[in-house]
């Protein structure tokens, strides 16, 4: 009886302790847990209204910073740009160390894109990724340049050696887009000394000026009109279609733009003479 006692009165208080013991890992487990769910508290804001060239490192440090406290470790290289193409970039090194590229919107950013900016450039999440190209979209106004002193002027230039590009504009408005194109359209610089490129940019668009530059090697003899009626009617179908962002990116040639684009006349054959003569285009 005694031994039954003793085994009877030792059970009970082993069991008393390892269950006081549970209880207080899983209290230590929850204030863990809930530390970790706690949103980290960010560093005080700067405002970014009016601020002259000498603010403008403590603005980008202030940033570096609020992103920095979300970042599961690693170091943190922050630059900040104007650039209109490329919203967001990141470059992930060993150690871990993001070297990272943000568009000037971002200063403003609240705590919870600035979480959403850490968790995108530490790992890539695909839900933070859906997060800051909402806000993009919402920011898009400010994508411009960089501002400048005094905005170059333009000279427009459409008669050339061989064609006349307000001609080929005109004709091409008329056909496919209603005459409801509103651009202008130039031919760009000429001069320099003629050599053999490794590659050239045979047309362009500029959203804020509205306007169409044609590369002068397609005023040649030998290039066929409907070579450069490809080629202008492109780049007319930048003012039809939007630019979206994707992952941080603006698309251009959406698959709606690159639809449209394929119901130009000519499209197969301007394709397959330039595969036949781009080394006569680069030569130039």
């Amino acid at each position: 009886m005694p031994a039954f006692e003793q085994t009877s009165f030792l059970f009970p208080e082993r069991k008393a302790d390892e269950s006081a013991k549970a209880l207080q890992v899983a209290s230590q487990a929850a204030k863990i847990t809930q530390e970790l769910r706690r949103p980290r508290p960010e560093a005080p804001r700067i405002s970014t209204r009016e601020l002259g060239p000498a603010d403008d490192e403590r603005v980008r440090q202030d940033l570096e910073h609020r992103i920095s406290a979300h970042l599961p470790g690693g170091r943190l290289a922050l630059a900040v740009t104007d650039n209109r193409y490329t919203m967001i970039s990141v470059k992930r090194e060993k150690g871990p160390m993001y070297r990272v590229r943000l568009h000037h919107m971002f200063l403003k950013a609240p705590p919870a894109i600035t979480r959403s900016l850490a968790r995108y450039i530490a790992m890539n999440d695909s839900e933070a990724s859906k997060h800051l190209s909402a806000f993009i979209d919402e920011h898009h106004l400010v994508i411009r340049r960089a501002a400048r002193r005094q905005r170059p002027p333009v000279t427009v230039e459409t008669c050339g050696e061989v064609y006349d590009l307000q001609e080929v504009f005109d004709s091409l408005n008329g056909h496919y887009f209603g005459s409801q194109i509103d651009a202008c359209i130039t031919w760009g610089p000429r001069g320099g000394k003629r050599k053999r490129r490794r590659s050239i940019k045979m047309g362009s668009y500029s959203v804020e000026d509205r306007l169409i530059r044609v590369h002068p090697a397609l005023d040649r003899r030998f290039i066929p009109r409907y070579f450069l009626e490809w080629i202008v009617y492109h780049e007319m179908l930048h003012q039809v279609h939007d630019i979206p962002v994707v992952g941080g990116r603006r698309q251009f040639h959406t698959p709606q733009f690159l639809a449209q684009e394929r119901q130009f006349d000519h499209y197969d054959r301007a394709r397959r003479w330039e595969r036949t003569n781009l080394d006569r285009i680069l030569h130039y």
